[in-house]
């Protein structure tokens, strides 16, 4: 009860996010801990808590010096006595630093990893009283994981001269291996392990073909106005270049990245936070120090290296859990470009741990499966939903085409040319290609030689890996692996069995793929209270987030709070800021609550935590059920809505699958249908939408399909 009055008091929140609370217990009770937690699961709170209850100081390690200065400032909004101590600091600054964490008055202190190195730091540390040793971003210390940092292999020395003292490694992306070495490395044997969640469910994937990408992104761009994105590109010149391009069209861009002098990338990270730009375009390599929480969109212009660090960089998205879209363009040619780099690679267990990396990334974009169910299969995690209603796949079902001729020929090259070459040669032989390795050993002569015309290489290669994916063929070999087919895929050629496969051309709009936020709030009020935010940030010169995230004034322009007690009720809005705040943001509600004859609606009292609904219904849910109760169709809804039939349906399967009191009778289809529909889902012997639709044809939609599926599980 008392972590829950702290919780409210300092941090402004009612409840507890998963493991919070669990985590903060066992430091409080002198024990190490790991910590996997996503990005934007409040990694952050488990050692801020903490640092509030016991009595010396806590000490941070972060590699991100660019963000130390916003999570210090974040931390004393909140009325928590935080510093931090890096190469940005004079020596005075520094001293004076110092000098209040011997005499106590400092709670939390963030240092960077290679201080720890610098004998007088080390003297320092021997005389303050360290109470909690938190190690942020943990996987750094991990050859195996895709961040390596030598100079966190210096953390160990914090286990020998704080031996009694609780160490707590937090990571958001770390897979079995990086993990055990953290542990290793550490010597955190004893640590209590907590894996939360891997999965960000407010986040939508999409993997999106490179051709046209600039198109492509100034469409996004229109439909995503005034939203802050990231955009990830593969070197320093082209950050440069699209940024520029993007200013060209009007849009508050610029770029961040290694090679810029240290004052032009703080100064343009500061526009960004502080809502001046909203656009960054940053290099994959180069680790970010951004904590802001309503980034919308992160869009990899380029191929990331792995899949950890695509989970990471998309973590950057939707922080504050409000919708956000995380876009790939991908390119084969972008895996040729990067192998370049990894050939150059002296060691060889790098090159191949990279390489690996790399066709795993590969892999995620070309597959035709949830690409939610991808991520999180990678990282561990035991997801059993037949569809993430959250990714470009499951959101927007594919056509499909018949594969078997196509599929004959691929697997019948790879039979012909002995089952050892690799995906570009095999290619390469089915189109007939000039390859002077070809004519060498006369498989210009084979029958399958140019016996493929009507597909591209692009497509050939999307086709191979759902191939693949549907374990007919095997891709084997570290350094160049080769295709061979497997046992099943032998049976399939020899039974000339069917075969049908998403069509490769199949892609739809962004904003088709996920309906915006629902505007249950005042949106004009919103926008004032963004515009009071904004000038308090800037008088006070911190980001406004430090001041209230969108989540928060969300809220007030929802419940339109007009006296203290109300205005304390809102998430986010602790003591500190209550004090700090709440006149003034009340003083603008009020006005304009009664310019427009508007009445503050009742704030419900939390007093205690209660557990984490894992499927708690959001305002979008809860807008389709009111259309619902008014007995509207599918597409008089989804008119209204502007969003898909699919997406309609998906909202009434998720009401009804979370027990909500809605008659949907209305919508049964007639009779001879359904029979049919029926009949076809007896004959799937499963309940999965595509064999029933390839047995049925055309005649019945995925939406009409998945609102029967519905009345014969009842």
């Amino acid at each position: 009860m008392e972590h829950v009055l702290l919780l409210k008091t300092h941090f402004g929140f009612d409840q507890f996010r998963p493991l919070q609370e669990e985590i903060i217990g066992c430091v409080m009770s002198q024990r190490d801990a790991l910590v996997l937690m996503p990005t934007g699961g409040g990694k952050s709170l488990c050692f801020q808590l903490p640092a509030l209850k016991m009595p010396g100081v806590t000490l941070v390690i972060s590699p991100l010096i660019a963000l130390m200065k916003d999570q210090v400032d974040a931390l004393k909004a909140n009325g928590i006595p935080a510093e931090f101590i890096n190469s940005t600091l004079t020596r005075a600054e520094i001293d004076k630093i110092q000098a209040e964490v011997r005499k106590g008055k400092i709670k939390i202190l963030y240092a960077a990893p290679e201080r720890l190195v610098l004998p007088e730091f080390q003297m320092f540390l021997k005389t303050i009283n360290v109470s909690l040793i938190a190690i942020d971003e943990a996987h750094c210390i991990s050859e195996w994981g895709h961040d390596f940092r030598p100079d966190y292999r210096n953390l160990i020395m914090l286990r020998n001269v704080f031996p009694e003292v609780p160490a707590m490694a937090l990571t958001a992306t770390a897979t079995k291996k990086v993990r055990e070495d953290i542990i290793h490395q550490l010597s955190l044997e004893n640590a209590q392990i907590f894996i939360s969640s891997f999965n960000r469910p407010n986040l939508s994937y999409t993997v999106l073909p490179q051709k046209d990408s600039y198109d492509q992104l100034i469409n996004i761009f229109r439909e995503h106005r005034n939203e802050a994105a990231i955009i990830y590109c593969f070197s320093r010149k082209d950050t440069e270049q699209l940024a520029a391009d993007l200013r060209q069209e009007g849009l508050k861009a610029l770029p961040y990245h290694a090679g810029l002098e240290s004052e032009e990338r703080r100064t343009n990270q500061e526009k960004f936070i502080r809502d001046e730009a909203q656009i960054i375009v940053a290099t994959i390599a180069f680790g970010m120090g951004i904590d802001k929480p309503d980034v919308r969109l992160v869009i990899h212009y380029h191929l990331p290296k792995s899949i950890e660090g695509y989970y990471q960089e998309t973590g950057r998205a939707g922080r504050d859990g409000l919708p956000s879209q995380c876009v790939l363009f991908y390119s084969y040619a972008d895996k040729i470009k990067q192998q370049y780099f990894i050939r150059q690679m002296e060691n060889e267990a790098e090159r191949k741990n990279a390489d690996r990396k790399l066709d795993q990334m590969v892999e995620y974009c070309e597959m035709a499966t949830c690409r939610r169910y991808y991520l999180l299969t990678y990282f561990g995690e035991d997801y059993q939903q037949e569809q993430c209603d959250g990714c470009d796949v499951c959101l927007s079902p594919k056509e499909e085409f018949d594969a078997i001729i196509i599929s004959q020929k691929i697997m019948s090259a790879i039979i012909r040319t002995g089952q050892r070459f690799g995906i570009n040669y095999i290619i390469d032989v089915l189109v007939g290609a000039k390859n002077k390795k070809i004519f060498e050993r006369d498989h210009h002569e084979l029958s399958v030689y140019g016996i493929v015309d009507d597909f591209s290489k692009e497509d050939l290669r999307r086709i191979i890996s759902q191939l693949v994916s549907r374990k007919l063929i095997v891709k084997s070999g570290d350094d160049y692996p080769i295709l061979e087919l497997t046992p099943r895929g032998n049976d399939f050629l020899k039974q000339r069995e069917k075969i049908r496969l998403p069509k490769l051309q199949a892609i739809t709009r962004l904003s088709q793929q996920s309906e915006a936020v629902e505007a249950d709030c005042d949106r004009e009020l919103f926008e004032t209270l963004r515009v009071l935010r904004k000038k308090i940030a800037d008088e006070q010169v911190v980001p406004p987030y430090v001041i209230f995230s969108d989540l928060t004034l969300r809220q007030m322009a929802f419940y339109l709070p007009q006296s203290e007690e109300n205005f304390s009720r809102i998430s986010g809005v602790g003591e500190a800021k209550l004090k700090q705040y709440g006149k003034i943001f009340t003083e603008v509600i009020q006005t304009y609550a009664r310019k427009n004859n508007l009445i503050e609606k009742n704030i419900p009292v939390k007093r205690t935590a209660r557990p984490h609904r894992a499927n708690r219904l959001g305002p979008t849910y809860r807008v389709t059920q009111q259309m619902v109760l008014k007995k509207m169709s599918i597409e008089e809804m989804a008119s209204l809505r502007g969003v898909s039939a699919w997406t309609i349906m998906s909202h009434i399967e998720k009401l009804v699958s979370a027990g909500e009191q809605i008659d949907i009778d209305y919508l049964r289809p007639a009779v001879e249908q359904f029979e049919a529909i029926k009949a076809a889902f007896q004959k799937s012997g499963g309940t999965a939408l595509f064999p029933v639709r390839e047995m049925l044809g055309e005649q019945f939609s995925y939406a009409e399909l998945k609102i029967a599926r519905l009345f014969i599980k009842s």
